[in-house]
């Protein structure tokens, strides 16, 4: 596993939300994050997917001249790493590589898109670790502009996460798309939050906390009127959002709020924004909503920094995978330390410097056996199943397509088909990696504690020299034979592997 590396001066976290785009940089200073520099623009993705879920151009261009704007202030700030992330409207739109490949070249850096319930995890993070700390549970509310995430935790751990599929761009398009408010548009809207809503009331009642904080910009500007409004009772209760509502159904459109902590930017979506969050109020039984400073974003800056120390979240949830479904961990250990050895001798060959080259390698090495648990025949295609569709916490999604791909091409027939739904450069690199994690299962598929020889590689292009002590080799005659069945199928797959 990897871990205990210095961790950079500088690190940035880039959130492609559906309704704005937020960027903050921050310096690593004595184990502590202090922000250097924040920067929002409303993009509103989320309103340019058209009934086919493609981004029409409007909206792609109003996305690269942001993210130009972005890349030149990293640049010009010099941050030593970087994690963007793809939340709801990325997940949805189809034929997002195009996309995502001009959205690179504008940033500089490559885009993740994470699932609604890692979402719901990084926030819950940015808000627990920018929150004075408390041993109670607490709910988290975030209302995005695709999807709104509710989290129950107690310390840095979340205790049950969900991410709706309401937000407050996606419900102003059903319900408020011309601007009009009306009682009937109004309820209308939280009539589809509550059917989002009642699937998990109990479990989070069951739950339950003692402190409720709202996170990111529709709840903090709700706070904002709120506290005008009501200078009395300058807090988020069930009964100031009552007002609130009768206020905006009263205005009768969007351009007659007259709230004026509500900008032109933010007005069309507050009626569905403030809908979502006293739909959840009341429902949930809540007092009172704090204004959380963290968001997603600060949970990506502290999840980042967790990459170079002991607490990557991908760590943890290789480990919870291992014991989920009982592998072997010697023989994890031994596969491992053969694949990483490998990858040592020939990762400036293959192009394969990226330190998320040897990770995903060692993943795969540990839990390329998570299948047995289900059944011994075909089970790498077992694992490959478990590790692309599982919760794994701090993966993104193109990761564990990667690691997923990894583990179902490590033995029997090579198919590289797999690999076509990998973002460059992973869709080249991946199979340099398959052929490394097949030989470091290949050579110890006798399962034998004693330590392996030193075994040299070589490679030039897809050609491979794979050196081994002879006198070991005729000790271990099935393991010959093996490499001569590895031959022809690398063969088929376009590499050529030689012995001496």
């Amino acid at each position: 596993m990897t871990g205990g590396r210095v961790v950079p001066d500088v690190l940035a976290a880039v959130d492609l939300g559906s309704n704005s785009f937020h960027m903050v940089v921050a310096r690593h200073s004595h184990g502590q994050l202090v922000i250097l520099d924040r920067l929002r623009e409303m993009v509103r993705l989320a309103a340019g997917l058209g009934d086919s879920g493609r981004l029409d151009d409007a909206a792609t261009e109003r996305a690269l001249r942001c993210l130009e704007r972005f890349g030149q202030r990293l640049r010009a700030m010099h941050a030593d790493s970087v994690r963007v992330v793809g939340t709801n409207a990325l997940r949805r739109a189809k034929r997002k590589r195009w996309f995502l490949e001009r959205a690179r070249a504008a940033l500089g850096h490559p885009i993740e898109i994470i699932s609604g319930l890692e979402e719901a995890r990084l926030i819950y993070s940015g808000v627990i670790h920018t929150s004075p700390s408390s041993p109670d549970k607490r709910l988290v509310i975030d209302i995005g502009g695709g999807s709104t995430e509710v989290v129950i935790g107690e310390g840095f751990n979340p205790l049950l996460l969900e991410s709706l599929s309401v937000g407050c761009v996606g419900l102003t398009t059903i319900c408020f798309d011309d601007g009009k408010i009306s009682e009937r548009r109004f309820e209308r809207a939280r009539t589809s939050v509550r059917l989002e809503l009642e699937p998990i009331l109990q479990s989070y009642r069951k739950l339950g906390w003692l402190q409720a904080f709202g996170s990111s910009g529709t709840v903090r500007v709700i706070a904002d009127v709120v506290r005008r409004l009501n200078p009395d009772s300058p807090r988020i209760t069930l009964d100031n959002l009552r007002s609130l509502a009768d206020r905006v159904i009263a205005a009768g459109h969007v351009d007659d709020l007259d709230l004026q902590d509500v900008d032109a930017e933010r007005a069309p979506v507050f009626p569905a924004g403030l809908a979502i969050l006293l739909e959840i109020v009341e429902n949930l039984g809540i007092d009172r909503v704090r204004v959380a400073e963290g968001a997603m974003r600060e949970g990506l800056l502290y999840d980042l920094m967790g990459r170079f120390t002991d607490e990557d979240a991908r760590v943890r949830s290789v480990r919870a995978m291992e014991q989920r479904y009982h592998v072997d961990s010697l023989q994890a250990d031994r596969v491992e330390a053969t694949a990483v050895a490998l990858l040592e001798q020939v990762e400036y060959d293959w192009g394969l410097e990226d330190p998320l080259a040897e990770s995903v390698l060692r993943w795969a090495a540990r839990l390329h056996e998570s299948g047995l648990d289900i059944a011994h025949s075909k089970y790498h295609r077992h694992s490959a199943y478990l590790l692309q569709y599982a919760d794994m916490p701090g993966f993104p999604k193109e990761e564990q397509l990667l690691l997923s791909a990894l583990v179902g091409g490590h033995r029997r027939q090579l198919s590289l088909e797999a690999l076509e739904e990998l973002l460059p450069p992973w869709d080249r690199h991946a199979e340099y990696l398959i052929v490394l994690l097949r030989l470091a299962v290949l050579l110890h598929r006798g399962r034998n504690p004693e330590p392996l020889p030193y075994v040299a590689l070589r490679v030039k292009g897809r050609n491979l020299t794979l050196e081994l002590p002879q006198k070991w080799m005729k000790e271990h005659p099935l393991t010959l034979e093996d490499l001569e069945q590895e031959r022809v199928y690398l063969k088929d797959a376009g590499f050529r592997l030689s012995t001496e």
